[in-house]
């Protein structure tokens, strides 16, 4: 058991960085060529340039699929977050029949196939008699964002302590007050995280986006109908530079908030007590 142990703490970390190299290199690849001078991504690179970064902004169909990816993101964002925080606060304060159920079917966008999911949803809004646009795809999105919104802030939520709201009731406050004045502040960070989180699945969120759009593509449907022409790919590679950036931004700042709702939660709770 002894051996067995030994070699497994020598191999940990070696599968380990074999496993990061598997996942993330082909990522870096991608600002590798988009400041290759040749259209062709390819070794050894022709020279340095940024000129496919200098063409998006002249780009008009890129900058409306880009607005478009925008104001899906924010709607399916603050609709998932707020339905998060009624799901997390069922979930964290409150026990009933089929509450297992409950939390079984909220997950369950994260574990099934996600094109069964969109061409489901596309079956029932035609049926539904609802045009394609992008309010189709803020439902969609606002379905696959929650199971993640709910995941951060029941994070927030679990650990708070209860005697806080308790004692704002004997105080006399009411339910609503104490929510908004002891319970709310509380679960800030995770609540920006949420919404964070909630926007950047949105924005790098395809299947659902091309099962459900119609005229307006967002940005991640446009990329896909770029990738025909060959001439487009190096500004496909630019761009897919930048959304890789700002993903990695958004989700590390969101990271920072749900780390700093946890300090908070325990520091509260322990100085409470």
């Amino acid at each position: 058991m002894t051996i067995l142990r030994r070699v497994l703490s020598n191999w940990l970390p070696v599968y380990a960085a074999l496993y990061i190299a598997f996942l993330y290199l082909p990522i870096l690849l991608l600002p590798i060529f988009s400041i290759n001078q040749s259209a062709v991504p390819k070794f050894p690179l022709t020279g340095y340039t940024l000129k496919w970064y200098e063409t998006l902004p002249n780009t008009p169909e890129l900058l409306s699929a880009a607005w478009n990816s925008f104001v899906v993101g924010v709607a399916a964002s603050i609709i998932s977050t707020i339905l998060g925080i009624c799901a997390a606060r069922a979930r964290t304060r409150y026990r009933f029949r089929g509450q297992r159920v409950a939390n079984s079917l909220i997950m369950a966008p994260l574990v099934l196939p996600e094109i069964i999911v969109a061409v489901s949803l596309l079956i029932v809004l035609l049926q539904l008699g609802l045009e394609l646009s992008l309010f189709t795809v803020v439902l969609g999105h606002i379905l696959i964002c929650i199971p993640y919104s709910v995941t951060v802030l029941t994070s927030g939520f679990e650990g708070f302590d209860r005697s806080l709201e308790e004692a704002s009731a004997d105080l006399g406050e009411t339910a609503w007050g104490t929510f908004r004045r002891v319970t709310l502040p509380m679960v800030t960070p995770a609540i920006i995280s949420s919404l964070l989180v909630s926007f950047t699945i949105s924005l790098d969120e395809f299947i659902l986006a091309f099962f459900l759009t119609g005229t307006e593509p967002t940005l991640p449907v446009y990329i896909w109908g770029q990738l025909r022409f060959a001439a487009k790919l190096p500004s496909v590679l630019a761009l897919g530079t930048l959304l890789l950036i700002a993903s990695f931004v958004m989700l590390s700042i969101a990271e920072i908030m749900r780390r700093r709702a946890a300090r908070r939660t325990q520091n509260e709770g322990g100085a409470y007590a």
